[in-house]
């Protein structure tokens, strides 16, 4: 966690030892026409603060009372989510937030089990392709496009940004890099994946890179001469992604102190790493607001369904929100570099947010991996998900 004042330093003690003492941290704001505060459920339940409400109002053109709408709608879809998965079995296709309707809808292969997927309270649409279909034919995607395929051994070309399964479509989604829809390298690539699965070809504007930068003063940690964002706390260390260090790297603080070492570390396939830490530093279940919001405390690691807004903290660019775009993702980022089963924002970054936290409410949902774009014109993010480095690496959760 960066520690440039004392008064950072103070906040994130209040908001740990509130946590601990069960205390309610809920901003003081003028009232909504309804019931509820800001900031708050209808039943009293703290949502937001004043100040990640405003980045929501800025960043994704909502009121305050429709970002306490929406975020009220999320966190129900999250818990809807995991009982349809459930309650669909074999059937399930995938599920989306729909931000418009506040509903969470729920594809499926089989009629015979919408009833019981309505009574978890998702909506329901019928497809051709199960979740399980899916996600088979990317594995096939992201083999060969790993080790090549046929007398070629054709890659990944740099034209082909990255593919997903798309579950609102139910296909594979690729997406090309404007002007390389006619490469032969992109059209070979193409035509395997369409023999592979049910696929939808989508344009971007740029490829993908990741979001690490040259040293700068008075940011999170360095590692060499590379700059980039903490992820989250763990017990003994935090997470943060692989690109930034190789395992044994040493890590120093905004302030040049020496942290600890990367104990672990992946990149590519993977995007994800975990620093010990030591020498005087110390880790609290606290995301940084930079002022834009108060620091946010870590409760858990609920993952959020794609449609919901999320929220980014990083060294660059501070703190930004978007929205959850999809899951699974593989990225083929400038230089060649695969990346497997990342999700994908509408939230922006810049050099330095590389391993930056992506949080949903007061639940972490992963580290910032790389993107295009940036924060002035916009763009889109990757982060590899917190849970799956939380069970490579054996680790826990430092939650509030």
């Amino acid at each position: 966690m960066r520690r440039k004042t004392t008064t950072r330093l103070g906040l994130s003690a209040v908001l740990v030892a509130a946590a601990c003492a069960g205390t309610a941290l809920v901003p003081t704001a003028a009232a909504d026409s309804g019931p509820a505060t800001a900031g708050t459920s209808a039943s009293g339940e703290a949502l937001a603060s004043d100040g990640l409400l405003k980045a929501m109002q800025r960043d994704l053109g909502l009121s305050p009372a429709a970002a306490r709408e929406r975020l009220a709608d999320e966190k129900q879809a999250v818990k809807v989510e995991r009982a349809a998965k459930k309650a669909a079995g074999d059937a399930y296709g995938g599920a989306w937030f729909d931000a418009g309707r506040g509903r969470l809808t729920v594809a499926l292969t089989e009629r015979s089990a919408a009833a019981d997927v309505r009574g978890t309270g998702a909506d329901v649409r019928i497809v051709e392709h199960s979740a399980a279909e899916l996600d088979a034919a990317k594995a096939r995607v992201d083999k060969f496009a790993a080790k090549g395929h046929g007398k070629d051994k054709v890659k990944a070309p740099a034209g082909v940004a990255s593919w997903r399964v798309d579950a609102k479509a139910n296909r594979l989604v690729v997406d090309v890099v404007e002007g390389h829809r006619a490469d032969n390298d992109v059209t070979d690539f193409l035509r395997r994946a369409r023999a592979t699965a049910p696929l939808r070809v989508d344009t971007v504007p740029e490829a993908p890179s990741t979001f690490a930068a040259g040293t700068v003063g008075g940011d999170p940690y360095y590692t060499g001469n590379v700059r980039c964002s903490i992820g989250f706390s763990v017990h003994g260390g935090f997470v943060t992604a692989g690109h930034c260090g190789k395992a044994g790297a040493g890590v120093r603080g905004w302030d040049g102190s020496n942290i600890g070492s990367f104990q672990g570390s992946s990149f590519p396939d993977n995007d994800y790493a975990w620093v010990s830490v030591g020498s005087g530093w110390w880790t609290v279940p606290v995301v940084l607001g930079w002022g834009a919001i108060p620091d946010r405390l870590v409760k858990g690691s609920a993952e959020a369904p794609v449609g919901t807004s999320i929220c980014r903290s990083g060294s660059t660019t501070k703190w930004h929100c978007g929205n959850l775009l999809a899951k699974n993702e593989t990225v083929n980022y400038s230089g060649g570099a695969v990346v497997h089963q990342l999700t994908k924002t509408s939230v922006c970054a810049e050099g330095g947010d590389s391993g930056g936290s992506f949080i949903s409410g007061d639940q972490a949902q992963g580290v910032t991996s790389g993107g295009w774009g940036n924060c002035s014109s916009g763009g889109e993010t990757w982060f590899q998900p917190v849970n799956e480095i939380l069970q490579r690496y054996g680790l826990r959760l430092h939650t509030a």
